[in-house]
């Protein structure tokens, strides 16, 4: 079993590649939180497999975070780019069986 912890800060309308494809074992949980104040809407959206986010899921208003666990969960490249103005922390974790 591996876990993986990090954090990271995106510029406006930045985009990253937040959890890489697992090759030896198996996703069996992740996270992308975004590290902002309760009262705030800063949007941030998270694409599975597409770096284009032609289709997506979007963090806004009182959705914070986004998690997923159990043995068939996504197993592909999870992307993050920061929708609002200013720079956003994001913290994102996965555990790989």
């Amino acid at each position: 079993m591996a876990q993986t912890i990090k954090t990271i800060i995106l510029a406006p309308m930045q985009k990253e590649k937040v959890v890489e494809m697992p090759h030896s074992l198996h996703r069996v949980f992740f996270s992308v939180r975004v590290v902002v104040g309760v009262y705030t809407w800063y949007p941030s959206k998270i694409s599975f497999g597409d770096p284009s986010f032609a289709s997506f899921y979007l963090l806004a208003g009182t959705e914070r975070y986004f998690e997923m666990r159990g043995e068939d969960i996504f197993q592909g490249d999870i992307w993050v780019r920061n929708e609002a103005e200013l720079s956003l922390w994001y913290a994102v974790s996965e555990i790989l069986r």
